[in-house]
């Protein structure tokens, strides 16, 4: 079947995706599903701008910490990509942060553990604060030179900020630097 002359350019594409990938794979979205992934996608902008918002707070404010040794997030000013971030997404770049906790491995463990409102987890872009120390999670079989080769710092925890109230994800992150 030519989908093109059989349903015209609007509808060959989609056409030809649903009856191959139904028919071959199986893969077709259960309705409620599709109502689950459209409401999200309704409030998407919203979801993203808060992000935004409160990431730059956060990264402002690690940055700032005694406990804290480095910051990597592109809308902080010093950052190396500072200038890029603010030319294309002049909006707010992201809602993920890297840093470093002072004192290495073990006291990134101990922050890690002392967390109480941020969910510990792989997550990115969920609606709520999760947080991921790489060398005792996702890179724990690797050593601390090994880490360092593949660009993953024994101290470096990734933050995905969430759209809580900025304020409860900063005195979760101060009670458990302050351990």
């Amino acid at each position: 079947m030519v989908y093109a002359k059989k349903f015209g350019k609007e509808g060959a594409f989609i056409t030809k995706a649903t009856v191959q990938l139904m028919r071959d794979f199986g893969s077709v979205q259960s309705p409620m599903n599709a109502y689950f992934l459209n409401l999200g996608l309704e409030s998407l902008p919203l979801r993203v701008a808060r992000h935004c918002e409160n990431a730059l707070k956060i990264a402002e404010f690690l940055q700032s910490h005694k406990n804290v040794s480095w910051v990597n997030y592109p809308g902080l000013k010093g950052n190396k990509y500072y200038e890029l971030a603010k030319k294309y997404m002049p909006n707010g770049t992201c809602g993920v942060i890297s840093f470093g906790v002072k004192g290495g491995r073990q006291v990134a463990e101990k922050f890690m553990s002392n967390l109480k409102l941020a969910m510990i987890a792989t997550h990115v872009a969920d609606s709520r604060t999760c947080v991921l120390h790489p060398a005792s999670s996702t890179h724990r079989q690797m050593s601390d030179e090994e880490l360092k080769a593949a660009g993953v710092l024994p101290d470096m925890v990734r933050l995905s900020v969430g759209v809580e109230n900025v304020n409860d994800i900063i005195a979760d992150l101060t009670q458990a630097l302050e351990v």
